[in-house]
């Protein structure tokens, strides 16, 4: 009898402490200036993807063009979403014809571009061989890389991750996919494989990428 309530007592306490962690880490109302409150309310304003749209591209546009006046600044910082419109609707115009829904995130120093497409216009899903017998005609596609500044007027989007759907792609195959991507586009040569274009006013001298911006740097003459 004493080893069946030692059972129960046990299992109560069990609970109890179950009780206690779900309602720790649930329901408990972080109070204000806490650092669960301010990290909310951070997430809150700062979205982790933000869409694409003319309104952002015509903000980059402004800020771009700021560092062409002479006494103007010498950097301009963009956000994600007003980078990559920019880049990919205004002066590249490199996304797939196919692409809706276009979102941007940074992460570290990286600049990522999301969005659902037709696997055709990289290829078909032939191209990623046996793994393209796991993805149907149309997926979520995923693009994330660097900015790499080659000469006044021209940079480039060098892309170091690709994820369809699930899916991540092996780097082998990534030069591939972009090779496909780039055939809708103009074709501009010194382009790396895995890079697709960005023509950029030839006063920009080099992008940066960190802390949840895209800074843009002007050549001082």
């Amino acid at each position: 009898m004493k080893g069946c309530f030692r059972r129960v007592g046990c299992l109560v306490l069990v609970i109890a402490l179950v009780c206690a962690w779900y309602w720790y880490t649930h329901l408990r109302q972080p109070t204000a200036g806490s650092p669960t409150a301010s990290t909310t309310t951070a997430a809150a304003l700062t979205p982790e993807w933000q869409p694409l749209s003319q309104a952002d591209a015509d903000r980059g546009r402004v800020a771009v063009e700021s560092l062409a006046q002479r006494s103007g600044p010498v950097f301009a910082n963009l956000s994600a979403a007003e980078a990559a419109s920019y880049i990919f609707l205004v002066v590249a115009k490199q996304l797939p014809p196919s692409a809706k829904n276009v979102e941007a995130s940074i992460k570290g120093d990286r600049l990522y571009v999301r969005s659902e497409v037709d696997l055709k216009d990289f290829g078909g899903a032939g191209q990623l061989g046996t793994l393209g017998m796991l993805l149907g005609s149309r997926d979520s596609v995923l693009l994330g890389g660097t900015i790499h500044m080659l000469k006044p007027g021209l940079g480039e989007f060098l892309v170091q991750d690709v994820k369809i759907g699930r899916l991540q792609i092996p780097q082998s195959l990534v030069p591939r996919l972009i090779t496909e991507m780039k055939k809708h586009g103009k074709q501009v040569p010194g382009i790396a494989p895995n890079g697709l274009p960005m023509v950029m006013p030839v006063y920009i001298s080099d992008v940066r990428i960190g802390d949840g911006k895209i800074t843009l740097y002007k050549s001082v003459r």
